[in-house]
């Protein structure tokens, strides 16, 4: 534990910015595997598109866990150990893609990333002015489930437009 270093935070207990960071942490892996295991079954048109954005994503909720880990271990704490805590421990859950067309693989995605958002936002004020070192992490990762977010829905509307003007040239 950096002594030192814990010694900026002000205002909050460390025990309390670990357990957050603790269920983030089981978010990003269970995020990771979400995102691996939905490149590995997606089907339907414009897959391949889906697959590079899902492949990208399981590769950015990877390094978030390691960020995450990294500054836990900062803190004195331990990332949890067993995989079986991180659905004791989620914030945004885990479930498994039951439909694996392309339009339901990126709605079940945009709702992960709008979970993380809303828990990347609160860990924000929860650190803003108290801990900036976490403050700057959880900003950074905040950063990418927005960017995230965004691709996903573009990526969304693209393909919900293409097939809705096939069925108007069909009908």
């Amino acid at each position: 534990m950096a002594t030192r270093g814990n010694s900026i935070i002000k205002g909050i207990e460390i025990n309390e910015i670990i357990t957050v960071l603790n269920k983030a942490y089981a978010d990003e892996w269970l995020a990771y595997y979400q995102y691996f295991i939905e490149a590995k079954v997606i089907k339907g048109i414009m897959k391949d598109a889906a697959i590079a954005e899902l492949q990208q994503h399981a590769t950015d909720e990877l390094r978030h866990a390691n960020m995450v880990a990294d500054r836990i271990l900062q803190l004195g704490g331990t990332p949890l150990l067993n995989p079986k805590e991180w659905f004791t421990h989620t914030n945004c859950g885990y479930e498994e893609p039951k439909n694996f067309d392309v339009v339901s693989i990126l709605e079940d995605s945009i709702k992960g990333e709008q979970c993380a958002i809303s828990i990347y936002s609160k860990l924000a004020e929860m650190t803003r002015d108290k801990d900036i070192v976490t403050y700057d992490i959880v900003s950074e990762i905040l950063a990418d489930e927005v960017e995230h977010e965004e691709d996903l829905q573009a990526l969304h509307d693209d393909i919900t437009e293409f097939v809705a003007d096939i069925k108007k040239k069909i009908t």
